[in-house]
């Protein structure tokens, strides 16, 4: 699995990708459609046509990770876009896209923002 500890954010291409593209290709995608940095500490998650398979893009000091998970069954719950344009998500929303939920869970606990002891 990704090790998040060194993760910042998470970007998702909306729509689909054609994930015959490798890390040059989606890195592209980052730096022209996006407007993002592909050296950056963040993840950025393609998906097909499908919804079936995903690939992850992510740099690691010296080089390139890029994930690739393919559903036997069922698909992911991708959220629709316009192509080329990216969504920010927090690593919850990423476990549950990944879990196979929505990304947008209305039985979710909120998160607490208090910090006051009784």
């Amino acid at each position: 699995m990704l090790k998040q500890s060194g993760v910042d954010r998470v970007y998702l291409a909306v729509g689909p990708t054609d994930l015959r593209k490798s890390i040059d290709g989606l890195s592209l995608i980052v730096q022209e459609s996006f407007n993002l940095d592909p050296f950056s500490r963040h993840l950025f998650v393609f998906c097909n046509r499908k919804r079936d398979k995903i690939k992850i893009l992510e740099w690691d000091k010296n080089g390139f990770w890029l994930h690739y998970k393919r559903l036997e069954k069922n698909t992911f719950r991708w959220p629709d876009g316009t192509e080329g344009s990216s969504l920010l998500i927090d690593e919850r929303q990423f476990r549950w896209l990944l879990d196979g939920l929505s990304i947008h869970q209305k039985g979710a606990h909120p998160d607490v923002k208090e910090r006051i002891l009784i």
